[in-house]
């Protein structure tokens, strides 16, 4: 229960480290970005082939783990396509701030955050002692610098300091209520494990595909985030060795 609650609240709380950077400043060059959210992206692809998706197959088939994949995928479109959605880039061209748009990508992140946090509590339920660590550990990571963007679009958009920071905290926090929902469902049924965590790969990798690479290639910096999406991905894999 100690590692539990220690996982959950590591991965949580990162994203209010990353938060922390942004109250210095309330602008970033699109290389910068691109290069974080690149970053990001290669962690979060580790964290589903290398450990998500061959820990599924491990307990249960292909099947299982194709359901999981897909549902995973269909739920995050879903959000997607029926709740309002405003990216990071916006924030820096006032010409395209609406009222409520700031509630609105909250909205839109703190939902993101929700099979985030549901992944690393059936990772603690599974049988396998060394996934949850590692699920949170990955988690995490790629929370950083998504912690580091929410802020930075608050404060773009006019919010004060203190109040940017305490929305990205909430966001985060958000992941620890659903890590213990995970891991309470995943131990009263064992055979929604594999589901679980096919769903959170399946999760990651439509974040990765649909958003974090067509961000980090939007605004010419195609090469320099090509080698942070390599190095995030390198980065992660020596992560799961040294935990194995």
């Amino acid at each position: 229960m100690n590692m539990l609650l220690t996982g959950c609240l590591a991965a949580s709380l990162s994203t209010a480290i990353g938060a922390f950077p942004a109250m210095l400043f309330t602008r970033v060059t699109h290389r910068g970005r691109d290069v974080l959210l690149a970053f990001t992206a290669g962690i979060m692809v580790s964290a589903s082939t290398y450990g998500l998706i061959p820990s599924a197959l491990k307990l249960s088939n292909l099947y299982v783990l194709t359901a999981g994949i897909l549902l995973g995928t269909a739920i995050l479109t879903l959000m997607e396509r029926f709740v309002p959605h405003e990216e990071p880039r916006h924030a820096a061209d006032p010409s395209e701030r609406r009222i409520g748009s700031t509630y609105l990508f909250l909205a839109a992140m703190t939902l993101h955050n929700l099979p985030e946090g549901l992944s690393v509590g059936v990772s603690y339920g599974s049988d396998n002692q060394s996934l949850g660590a590692i699920v949170a550990l990955s988690i995490g990571l790629q929370n950083v610098p998504e912690g580091f963007l929410i802020s930075l679009f608050l404060l773009t958009h006019g919010m004060r300091r203190r109040e940017a920071l305490g929305w990205t905290v909430m966001t985060g926090l958000v992941e620890l209520v659903f890590c213990a929902l995970g891991y309470g469902f995943a131990g009263s049924f064992a055979g929604i494990v594999p589901y679980g965590l096919a769903f959170a790969a399946g999760a990651m990798l439509f974040v990765v595909y649909k958003e974090l690479i067509p961000e980090s290639h939007g605004d010419g910096n195609e090469r320099a985030s090509t080698f942070s999406f390599i190095l995030g991905l390198l980065a992660m894999i020596g992560v799961t060795h040294l935990l194995q």
